[in-house]
């Protein structure tokens, strides 16, 4: 591993300063930051997918965030990426700050294992043209803006019917996302091993209307079947989209993946039980 690309959480001054420390650590290396951070530390600016190309090694300094972020822009690059926590949860960045550089002098010197996250592809289909195609880490959310409508999201997987929710939305995660936006809609939590996807409604309008579990290699198309102006759709919870009668939304596995580098004193299930508070009264 010659060249470390730092992603910072953002106004973090911690995380500006942990940046300036590992440059000075490790001067045998080229170490680069992302434009935010270059700017506050007045390292030369390289742009996303330059960064993104060169990257070696991810050191993410934030939270699940910031993680998320540096997994969009590697994109289909299984570079390794070391998730540092200075945010509040915390279920993917497993690295408490104070052992940050004894974590990474394992894994420069090749001891360390990885975790292998799945991802969705996304398609917005309208008109029969893809308007938008993009790489999935978290979940896929169809959800409503200010007006307080419920929308009729018609659901096929495999071109098989499922049914039309009505629904304020629809959350569409990964593994990975199903402790986020899908638990607190009821959906349920499936270890990061298990390549699958869940389907959840928000707030539908059918009490039997709940969660799916869905093979990872399906294809889920929910299509809106109700003409709104006021509907989003939302990628990680990082960019949005505006959403019309009849767009179709295709989603299915990504043959990409993201490689989480491993905490080896922490288990998956010790981090619910700490994030989530489990056994506690």
């Amino acid at each position: 591993m010659q060249t470390l690309a730092i992603v910072a959480k953002k106004d973090k001054p911690e995380a500006a300063a942990l940046a300036a420390q590992l440059r000075e650590r490790y001067p045998h290396l080229t170490v680069l930051g992302d434009r935010s951070l270059a700017h506050v530390l007045g390292w030369p600016r390289v742009e996303d997918r330059e960064l993104a190309s060169r990257a070696d090694l991810v050191v993410v300094l934030g939270g699940d965030g910031t993680l998320i972020y540096a997994a969009r822009m590697l994109g289909g690059r299984g570079v390794p990426i070391l998730g540092v926590n200075l945010g509040s949860l915390g279920f993917m960045t497993e690295i408490p700050v104070e052992e940050l550089f004894s974590t990474l002098e394992s894994v420069l010197a090749g001891r360390f294992q990885m975790d292998s996250r799945m991802k969705l592809t996304c398609r917005l289909v309208r008109g029969g043209r893809t308007l938008v195609e993009d790489e999935i880490l978290n979940d896929v959310v169809i959800n409503k803006g200010a007006l307080a409508r419920i929308a009729d999201h018609e659901t096929s997987i495999d071109g098989v019917p499922i049914t039309t929710y009505k629904a304020d939305g629809v959350i569409l995660a990964t593994p990975t996302g199903s402790t986020a936006y899908s638990l607190s809609a009821g959906g349920p939590i499936v270890h990061p091993s298990v390549d699958c996807t869940v389907l959840s409604p928000i707030c539908s309008h059918a009490l039997t209307q709940r969660s799916i579990v869905v093979p990872a290699d399906r294809v889920i198309r929910i299509t809106l079947r109700s003409e709104t102006a006021d509907t989003y759709l939302t990628l990680d919870g990082q960019t949005g989209h505006g959403l019309q009668g009849g767009d179709c939304i295709e989603v299915v596995r990504s043959p990409n993946r993201v490689n989480l580098v491993r905490n080896p004193r922490v288990a998956y299930f010790s981090i619910l039980r700490q994030k989530l508070h489990w056994g506690e009264r």
